[in-house]
């Protein structure tokens, strides 16, 4: 059994086209999904669903064998996921160190630095970082939550893996329980256990 199931899901916004229709996956801990399709076929949608920012139309989702509607949605934000988004959606009048704080109890300055990011700008309002610098800290935040899975939409979008710290993306995907993640198909095909396309 996967610590994260997907059985038979359909979806569809105004419930005439459904945006998802029979999705069928299980997920096991220590492994990372890459989730890839054509822009508009529903990946960010399927993210939200395991996420519990959503509930599908039929079809269930299960964490560690129990139905995340039934644990309750609010609940199983909290303790089981935590999300990379596209847009960072960081507390824009905090610091780096003030968001990752945020979500863990831990001291939030050494993950940071192991992502690139010197103790000056750690102490910077996130505002006055740039993009990429912004990314990193969305992605310190997710990991520090120590939440079992991790759901990442397009998480390297403002930063390139290869280029800007191949160093420290080991540190970053590997030592993941579980990673969800929509990647471009190479980056997939890189750090993915498997590839799974909509």
């Amino acid at each position: 059994m996967g610590i994260l199931e997907l059985n038979d899901l359909t979806y569809s916004y105004d419930k005439k086209k459904k945006v998802l229709r029979g999705i069928n996956a299980q997920m096991e801990t220590g492994k990372m999904y890459a989730i890839l399709g054509p822009s508009g076929c529903g990946k960010t949608t399927l993210l939200s669903l395991i996420g519990g920012l959503d509930s599908p139309i039929s079809g269930s989702i299960k964490f560690d064998g129990k139905d995340i509607l039934q644990m309750g949605l609010e609940r199983h934000r909290k303790k089981n996921v935590t999300f990379i988004f596209q847009s960072y959606n960081l507390v824009d009048y905090m610091t780096p160190i003030e968001n990752v704080a945020l979500t863990s109890k831990l001291p939030p300055l050494p993950i940071l630095e192991r992502l690139g990011l010197t103790k000056e700008e750690a102490k910077r309002n996130v505002l006055k970082l740039s993009g990429g610098q912004q990314q990193r800290v969305a992605i310190a935040r997710a990991l520090a939550s120590e939440c079992p899975i991790i759901l990442a939409d397009e998480p390297t979008g403002s930063v390139t893996l290869v280029q800007h710290y191949p160093k420290t993306t080991p540190v970053i995907f590997w030592s993941l329980s579980i990673l969800i993640s929509l990647m471009t198909e190479r980056q997939s095909v890189r750090f993915s256990s498997r590839v799974k396309f909509s």
